[in-house]
């Protein structure tokens, strides 16, 4: 079974077997608009599918780890503890492209990996690389862009740090050879999907208070408005005869009853944060057209069709 090669925020592998028991007990293509980490794609493991994300950069390192998962292994093989001196060797010796000091490996990295925003170029597999080795000695694993979609979190502290992840990308490449991979809106669903395919929605979830949002995943951020271009693309999925499941903050949960989609509150604890004390279960919905009565039961997912 594959496992997700990044940290996410918003990551649901503590909520699989509540997202199984809402899935229909066949379906078609596989569709997941807001990829993100990709807990319940890896998991699956669909035989066909189309998987997207807003962000470029992570679109990129999926699409490196389908095509070059060796290359991309042997390129993280190379990078060294994000503690020592950096490489004289390399760009951002000395200072950022915005001339900042830069006094550590990884900060070199990090004014690396940010070529793309601030200066508009990059090499795809070197950015992969660079992603992944962030996201394994960054502050918690938390994937953050400033305004101008720089990545801006700084270094963690890890003991023994593995940003390789050999087995993870090997499994993984095998599992996205059976996907098409995109970087679009997530309305593409509705050209992508048939009548009885699936599409999983896990968008970046509408905050469950004035100061709770977390909106800086990427430089353009998920508004209300585009919550609400969600559900009207759920509905136009409903009307075409797809089934859906979606995931989305409590306060979700009148918009998508309304809607006249089955809604259930489930708990989650909140795995990225900057004050661990801070995370606590909070309300989590989960939401299909899916009638209870045509679902999966969560014990049949080890049946070989599935």
């Amino acid at each position: 079974m594959a496992e997700p090669i990044l940290k996410w925020a918003g990551g649901k592998r503590q909520l699989l077997d509540e997202l199984y028991a809402r899935f229909p007990v066949t379906y078609d293509r596989y569709h997941e608009p807001f990829v993100g980490g990709g807990a319940l794609f890896f998991d699956l493991e669909p035989p066909d599918a189309t998987v997207n994300d807003a962000n470029p950069r992570l679109v990129n390192f999926y699409e490196q780890v389908r095509d070059e998962p060796e290359a991309l292994i042997d390129r993280l093989a190379s990078f060294a503890d994000p503690g020592t001196d950096p490489d004289p060797d390399l760009p951002f010796a000395e200072e950022t492209a915005r001339a900042r000091d830069v006094d550590s490996y990884y900060y070199q990295q990090r004014a690396r990996f940010n070529r793309r925003p601030y200066e508009g170029e990059f090499d795809p597999l070197e950015e992969a690389a660079l992603l992944l080795y962030l996201n394994r000695t960054c502050y918690n694993g938390l994937y953050r862009e400033n305004a101008d979609g720089g990545f801006n979190v700084p270094v963690g502290r890890y003991a023994n740090p593995d940003w390789v992840q050999r087995d993870r990308i090997r499994r993984a490449s095998d599992v996205l050879a059976n996907a098409t991979i995109g970087n679009d809106d997530f309305e593409y669903v509705l050209d992508a999907a048939e009548p009885g395919d699936l599409v999983y929605f896990d968008p970046p979830y509408e905050p469950m208070s004035a100061t709770a949002g977390f909106n800086e995943y990427s430089a353009d951020g998920f508004d209300r408005g585009d919550q609400r271009r969600l559900l009207d693309v759920v509905s136009a999925l409903d009307d075409a005869g797809v089934w859906v499941v979606l995931s989305n903050s409590g306060v979700m949960y009148e918009p998508y009853a309304e809607a006249g989609l089955h809604v259930d509150v489930e708990g989650a604890t909140r795995a990225i944060n900057s004050d661990a004390s801070n995370r606590d279960e909070v309300d989590e919905i989960v939401a299909t057209n899916v009638p209870p009565g045509q679902r999966l039961d969560v014990g049949q997912r080890e049946l070989p069709e599935f």
